[in-house]
């Protein structure tokens, strides 16, 4: 006859219950903080946006009404306003934003990557087009792009010097943003 230990079987149900609740306590104390994650984040994109509003409008409006682009204040640090740039081409734009580019002498800056992928194994086929290119049959994959970083600074460039960008082709902005140096 089978000998039933009912008082180990009880220990082994009440510790398992005592390891659902501690799984338990701790899925809650997990959703708890992932929900004060999600409202710090909240937290901080509102003032992220709130500061770059005193930033980009509030501040560079009032020193422009008193006439000032700067100011040195008594603590020893300084605000200045500063211009701001961003420009991007979309997908939209991409097109004639290369042929702006190209009619305009600036063509230089769209970088021109062509990129062949090859097998595993086929580091001879690898060699053989390296040195015999499209003779070989592949189709390179061809990707043309501008840096965003070479995009900005040319329209900064052209804007500074007042020459001709078209705006919406490259989604120009133009802004201001305040810079504090603060005293060392």
């Amino acid at each position: 006859m089978n000998n039933i230990d009912f008082e180990k079987d009880q220990t082994d149900v009440l510790e398992k219950t005592e390891n659902l609740k501690s799984l338990a306590d701790q899925v809650k104390k997990l959703k708890n903080l992932e929900d004060q994650i999600k409202i710090g984040e909240q937290y901080l994109k509102d003032k992220e946006k709130e500061s770059e509003r005193i930033s980009g409008e509030v501040i560079p409006t009032l020193l422009s009404e008193m006439g000032l682009a700067s100011l040195k204040l008594a603590d020893g640090s300084a605000v200045d306003v500063k211009p701001y740039y961003s420009a991007n081409i979309s997908i939209k734009n991409r097109e004639a934003a290369y042929n702006w580019l190209r009619s305009n002498g600036l063509g230089d800056i769209i970088k021109n990557d062509i990129v062949v992928s090859f097998g595993r194994n086929e580091d001879n086929k690898a060699a053989e087009y390296a040195n015999l290119a499209k003779g070989q049959g592949y189709q390179p994959t061809q990707k043309l792009k501008v840096e965003p970083m070479t995009l900005k600074a040319l329209v900064r460039e052209r804007i500074e010097n007042n020459k001709d960008i078209p705006m919406d082709t490259f989604n120009v902005f133009v802004g201001n943003r305040t810079k504090i140096t603060r005293k060392q």
